[in-house]
């Protein structure tokens, strides 16, 4: 059975910085495209970064460009995002999420497969 389980969001203040990760079992991991997503109560699931099988090609959406990173350690099965310079607007719950049929990399929601339960992170003062 495929798992997703995301793990390392919290609270930080404004400027801090939070790493995500997100582990995946149940198959071959490197066979899959990698992606985040976020979202706020009452509002769509927004894309946030995509990374591909190998981890050669990587796209964010604008608001995080040059303060975030995605990456995978596919001997660990794991996706990470790295989410620096955090400002009140980013906090949301993140999904981390699959696909199978994606070649090369998405920022489509309704390209991924299968979704993780979700990471709450918060930024405030």
């Amino acid at each position: 059975q495929v798992h997703l389980v995301e793990s390392g969001g919290g609270s930080v203040q404004p400027g801090g910085s939070l790493k995500l990760s997100c582990a995946a079992s149940g198959r071959t991991f490197s066979n899959y495209v990698m992606g985040w997503f976020r979202q706020s109560p009452g509002k769509e699931r927004d894309f946030v970064a995509t990374i591909d099988r190998i981890g050669h090609s990587t796209k964010y959406v604008d608001s995080v460009e040059c303060r975030f990173t995605i990456s995978r350690d596919n001997a660990k099965n794991i996706v990470y995002l790295q989410m620096d310079t955090l400002e009140p607007e980013d906090t949301d719950v993140y999904y981390c999420a699959e696909s199978e049929r994606v070649i090369g990399i998405s920022m489509f929601a309704s390209g991924y497969d299968i979704w993780g339960q979700g990471t709450r992170d918060t930024v405030t003062t």
